[in-house]
C-alpha cells in the first residue's frame, strides 16, 4: 500500500485512540492503514467493543460493526477481524490479501517469544521506544530461563542476539550511546557477527574520547577494513545537518519535540 491515505468514506470528528502507539485515527481507511502495517500490534487493546461502537456509530458503518462483534469477545484469529474491515472499502488487492494472509499464518506458527520480538520491533518502528525496551528486556529474561532447551527452534536459538542488537538500536535512537554499546557488545559476544561489532564500534565511538576509541580498536584487533567502514559511517552520522529552528517557529518546534518525547517514552 502507498504511504498516503485517500478518504473515500466518512471522516469522523470523534477519533478512535490506538493505545499501542498513542495515535488517533479518524476514518475507516486510517484504521485499515494501521492494521495492514502493524499486524503484530493488534491485540485486545484495539479489538474490543469500543472499536465496534466507534465503527458503528461514529463512522456510520453498523453492518461492519455487527460482523465484527461475534469475533471480538473470543478474538482468537486475526483473519476473522481483518478481512471484514479491509473488504468494507476494498482496501487491499487480491495479491496483497494473499500476502497478508501468509504473513498472519506465519506469525501464528512462530514460537511465542518470536512473536513478542516482532511486537517489540513494531513498537520501535512506531517510535514507542520505552515500550519496546521494556518488552525486549522481558523477552531476554524469559530466554534466560529457557536457555539450553532441547526443543528450541532455529528462530529461538538466535533470538537473544537479534533482540540485543535491536535493543541497542533503540537505545541509539534515544541517544543513549553507552547503553547501546553495551547491547551491541553482548550481541557480538553471542555469535561474533560483524554487523554487531560494527554497531558496537559506532556506539562506542560516539560515547568515548578519540583516545579511548583508538585504544579499544587496538585491543579488539579490529581489521583495517572494519575500521574504514566504521570511520565512514561515523563521518556520515556527524555530517548530518541539524534542522534549523528560526525564532518565529521555536515555540512550535519545542511543542513538537515535547510531544514526540512523551509519545516515545509513554510519559
Amino acid at each position: 500500500m502507498g504511504s498516503y491515505i485517500l478518504c473515500r468514506v466518512k471522516r469522523t470528528e470523534k477519533p478512535f485512540y490506538i493505545e499501542n502507539i498513542g495515535i488517533n485515527i479518524y476514518s475507516i481507511e486510517e484504521l485499515c492503514y494501521y492494521l495492514y502495517h502493524n499486524i503484530y500490534l493488534i491485540d485486545g487493546t484495539l479489538i474490543n467493543e469500543e472499536l465496534a461502537d466507534w465503527i458503528g456509530k461514529d463512522l456510520g458503518l453498523p453492518l461492519l460493526a455487527a460482523k465484527l462483534r461475534p469475533h471480538i469477545s473470543k478474538f482468537a484469529d486475526l483473519h476473522d477481524v481483518l478481512y471484514p474491515i479491509f473488504k468494507e472499502i476494498n482496501y487491499l488487492t487480491y495479491e496483497e490479501m494473499k500476502r497478508l494472509s501468509a504473513e498472519i499464518d506465519a506469525f501464528y506458527r512462530a514460537p511465542h517469544l518470536v512473536r513478542e520480538k516482532k511486537k517489540g520491533d513494531a513498537l520501535s518502528d512506531n517510535g514507542m521506544y520505552i515500550a519496546a525496551i521494556r518488552l525486549y528486556e522481558r523477552i531476554l529474561k524469559e530466554l534466560q530461563t529457557e536457555e539450553g532447551r532441547e526443543d528450541a527452534s532455529e528462530e529461538e536459538t538466535h533470538l537473544s542476539r537479534r533482540i540485543l542488537h535491536n535493543l541497542g538500536c533503540v537505545h541509539a535512537r534515544m541517544f543513549q550511546m553507552d547503553k547501546a554499546a553495551e547491547c551491541f557488545w553482548k550481541a557480538f559476544r553471542e555469535e561474533e557477527r560483524d554487523e554487531d561489532l560494527e554497531a558496537y564500534l559506532m556506539a562506542y565511538g560516539e560515547s568515548r574520547t578519540p583516545i579511548e576509541y583508538e585504544s579499544r580498536l587496538t585491543e579488539l584487533a579490529v581489521t583495517d577494513e572494519m575500521r574504514g567502514r566504521v570511520r565512514e559511517r561515523l563521518g556520515q552520522f556527524r555530517r548530518t545537518p541539524e534542522i534549523p529552528v528560526y525564532s518565529q517557529g521555536i515555540d512550535n518546534r519545542l511543542q513538537e519535540i515535547t510531544k514526540q518525547y512523551h509519545r516515545s517514552t509513554g510519559s
